[in-house]
């Protein structure tokens, strides 16, 4: 129950709570990307 306290009590805590959530969205934007990608890449390829 300290450990709560101190991570969404203190300055640094807010701060690592608030980098890994820009981190988590950042990796779940790129694959939702890289998968649109793909997807148009496969389309693409097999116009031609």
């Amino acid at each position: 129950m300290e450990a709560w306290k101190l991570l969404f009590g203190s300055d640094i805590g807010l701060l690592s709570v608030i980098t890994i959530t820009i981190a988590t969205a950042f990796v779940v934007y790129m694959v939702i990307y890289a998968n649109k990608k793909m997807d148009e890449d496969a389309k693409n390829a097999a116009k031609k």
